[in-house]
């Protein structure tokens, strides 16, 4: 079994930056895909970023490409998305997730855990 648990969300103004991490525990994480998604009230739930946990390859959402960054902690057993010039459609609760195959990194389908979220909102 794998544990996600993610932090750094909150309240911030339209402009600002946070960093949100996921500490995973349980398994090693050599083989896996870690990513970020996020769900909006009364929206689907949609892929930000993702991460491979080896050799560190990125993707990324179009609606944040350039302004949030993925990255991982290998000894930490960590990912951060680091968020920069936040707007209001970037308030969602946001999800940590993990995949033992390397599937379709955009796609929820893809994984097989996932972290309690923890929720960001952005004021304009």
């Amino acid at each position: 079994q794998v544990q996600l648990v993610e932090s750094g969300g909150g309240l911030v103004q339209a402009g600002d930056s946070l960093r949100l991490s996921c500490v995973a525990s349980g398994r090693t994480f050599s083989s896996y895909v870690m990513g970020w998604f996020r769900q909006a009230p009364g929206k689907e739930r949609e892929f930000v970023a993702a991460i491979t946990w080896s050799r560190g390859n990125t993707y990324y959402a179009d609606s944040v490409k350039g302004r949030f960054t993925i990255s991982r902690d290998n000894a930490k057993n960590t990912v951060y998305l680091q968020m920069n010039s936040l707007k209001p459609e970037d308030t969602a609760v946001y999800y940590c997730a993990a995949q033992v195959n390397r599937r379709n990194p955009i796609m929820s389908a893809s994984y097989d855990y996932w972290g309690q979220g923890t929720q960001v909102t952005v004021s304009s």
